[in-house]
This record gives structure tokens, C-alpha cells and sequence, in this order.
């Protein structure tokens, strides 16, 4: 069964899911390794971001692949805090597009990768 984007177990079962069981949910899933390249990318975040999977695997997430994240609020949170699990209402100004999304931040200690997973949300006006 696949977790809710809120579920307090994911770290648990994102550390033993397969890319497959990763596609199976409804939201984007971003795992990073300590210096942030992307190790894990799922379907759903590839289809969001419109960014292949191929083109991000092993890219800096926040300097080359999720610029607009490359802040105080988010990368900032990954850099300077030990642990995290923290959701927080953000936007994504990725190419000129404005995309409401809920970002889930978890960092961690004793796991192979930190992940940002993606909740997008309708657009005012939509």
C-alpha cells in the first residue's frame, strides 16, 4: 500500500521502495544524497516538473535542477539542520510558471538519502 504524502512512516518505507512503488503515489518524490544531487525521482515529480528523469538523476538538486528551492526556507533547512521533518505552503517559480505546491522537508539521521516530496495544489483561479 502506498503512503499519504502526510504519513508519519514514509522515511521507513521511502528507504525500501522501489522506483516502481515510488511512481504508485500521488505526489512528488525528490531523494537526495548528503550533497544534494538527486538519487531517487519519481514518475509523478517528473510528469509536474516536466523534467525526464534521465535529466535530473545525479544533478545538484539546488543549484542545477530546483533553483527557485535554493533558499533560506528550503535548501537552507537541508544544509543547516540535522533532522528534518517539517511541511511547509510553498510556490514554485520554475520557468516563469507560478505552481502552489505543499513541500514535505525530511532529512533523516541514520538513512541513505533526505528526500523533498511535492503536493501540488490548484492554482488561484483555476
Amino acid at each position: 500500500m502506498s503512503p499519504a504524502f502526510n504519513d508519519p512512516g514514509i522515511l521507513e518505507w521511502l528507504d525500501a521502495a522501489s522506483a516502481e512503488d515510488m511512481d504508485r503515489v500521488s505526489f512528488g518524490i525528490i531523494g537526495m544524497a548528503a550533497d544534494t544531487t538527486v538519487v531517487r525521482y519519481n514518475s509523478v515529480e517528473a510528469e509536474g516538473a516536466g523534467l525526464t528523469q534521465s535529466r535530473v538523476i545525479g544533478r545538484p538538486f539546488f543549484n542545477s535542477v530546483g533553483p527557485c528551492t535554493n533558499n533560506a526556507m528550503v535548501a537552507g533547512r537541508f544544509q543547516s539542520e540535522t533532522a528534518l521533518d517539517i511541511t511547509i505552503d510553498y510556490v514554485f517559480t520554475f520557468r516563469m510558471t507560478v505552481s502552489p505546491v505543499r513541500l514535505r522537508l525530511l532529512k533523516p539521521v541514520g538513512f541513505a538519502a533526505m528526500y523533498l516530496l511535492v503536493e501540488r495544489r490548484a492554482s488561484v483561479g483555476r
